[in-house]
């Protein structure tokens, strides 16, 4: 089937509002951007008539709002640059998968499905409070209830996993990571794991959604490394999820999808995005902590700077900005898509950015090379993941 004939097909479907269950729009075709992560579509009845409902999620959060049935703006999205569109009435399933040449690969079933036309705000929760790791990690009781002091963590936790789980569904649609096998599951490494609390949630999660996965955490404290164990073993889930207490450059021989970091103080950060990079892995997803490196260099700004940088605290908190906008843009010029995002509202943490990067092998423009050395040298500063990834660097033209 055509690619125009198949999105008329979808098209037919998402205008049926007696008859449509749903829409879902993912993924991302060859140089086209998208308007989000992922849109879900769906018919909802208000007390003021029939809608379609669009959730919008950007990797962060989801947005929603209320069209009218047949709205030309949700018939656009439909076009907007998406690679995956599942389009789902109460009588069929079309879905349609477009190749990097253009190309629609159209599957169509005959279903029978009913619609929801209820309207539910509640945020549903990612994970049950009385699951038993997190009984074990000591974030619930053993009645299974959230421990008042540990509240934020648990926000921390569910909130990190609403940023992995759609970045990770896209990049498997994109083809950037391959599909998890038993044989070949999703290799995910946590480098400074601490207490594991990420370790041990993206394992069950994904575990829970059918997802194969192996996943490895890094800690330098053999502290760390024997409960976290003990937590496997008492969870039974040893065979698949493992630690190991070293130094994050010392972790050889080791595949990896996803590497995560979540406040890895000062350079521990840049030694964890070191580390994935080199080790090539498809997905980042760091959160970093303090930020002394970048500081510590800011003794001469460029003008007119110079009026921030002799205030301690403004000092600082430039130093944290420059800090992270350096270690996105080394990440893009290596051949990742990478952003900066808010994982978390600053209520429960003061440190609630995050870099995300997608690997997409990417050549980095000229003019990119040019703005990066350009910084560095107005600011006389030297990135420590520079330093630390200084021969990759070196192998696209920055000096």
């Amino acid at each position: 089937m055509e690619l125009e004939q198949a999105l008329e097909e979808a098209k037919s479907i998402l205008t049926d509002f007696d008859h449509l269950v749903r829409a879902v729009l993912s993924g991302r075709r060859r140089n086209m951007e998208t308007p989000a992560l992922r849109i879900d579509i769906r018919p909802v009845q208000l007390k003021s008539g029939r809608f379609l409902q669009v959730m919008s999620n950007d990797g962060i959060r989801t947005t929603t709002k209320n069209y009218s049935p047949g709205d030309g703006e949700v018939i656009s999205l439909l076009t907007s640059g998406f690679a995956n569109i599942l389009a789902e009435s109460t009588e069929q399933s079309l879905s349609i998968r477009i190749t990097k040449k253009g190309e629609a690969l159209v599957n169509i079933s005959q279903v029978t499905k009913e619609q929801n036309l209820s309207h539910d705000r509640t945020k549903a929760r990612l994970l049950d409070p009385s699951d038993p790791f997190l009984i074990e990690v000591g974030i619930s009781d053993r009645d299974g209830k959230l421990k008042p002091s540990r509240q934020d963590k648990f926000m921390q936790v569910e909130e990190f996993l609403r940023i992995m789980v759609p970045t990770l569904n896209n990049a498997i649609s994109a083809g950037q990571i391959p599909q998890p096998t038993f044989d070949q599951p999703l290799r995910i490494v946590d480098l400074g794991c601490g207490h594991a609390y990420l370790t041990f949630a993206a394992h069950q999660y994904l575990r829970a959604q059918g997802i194969p996965v192996h996943v490895l955490g890094i800690d330098i404290r053999e502290e760390s490394r024997k409960r976290n164990i003990e937590i496997a073993q008492a969870l039974g889930i040893s065979d698949s999820i493992e630690f190991r207490a070293e130094e994050i450059s010392a972790t050889k021989d080791t595949q990896v999808d996803i590497a995560i970091a979540l406040h890895a103080c000062d350079t521990a950060t840049d030694d964890a995005l070191a580390w994935a990079v080199t080790n090539e892995a498809k997905l980042i997803l760091s959160a970093p902590c303090c930020h002394h490196d970048i500081q510590a260099q800011l003794s001469k700004a460029p003008e007119p700077w110079n009026l921030v940088v002799r205030h301690g605290l403004l000092k600082e908190r430039l130093g944290d900005i420059l800090t992270d906008a350096l270690r996105v843009h080394i990440l893009k010029l290596l051949g990742y898509r990478s952003e900066t995002i808010e994982f978390v509202g600053d209520q429960h943490t003061p440190r609630n950015l995050m870099i995300r990067a997608v690997k997409t092998k990417a050549k980095p423009e000229s003019n990119e090379i040019e703005q990066y050395q350009s910084m560095i040298s107005s600011w006389n500063v030297h990135p420590a993941l520079a330093k630390r990834l200084s021969a990759n660097l070196a192998e696209v033209g920055v000096k």
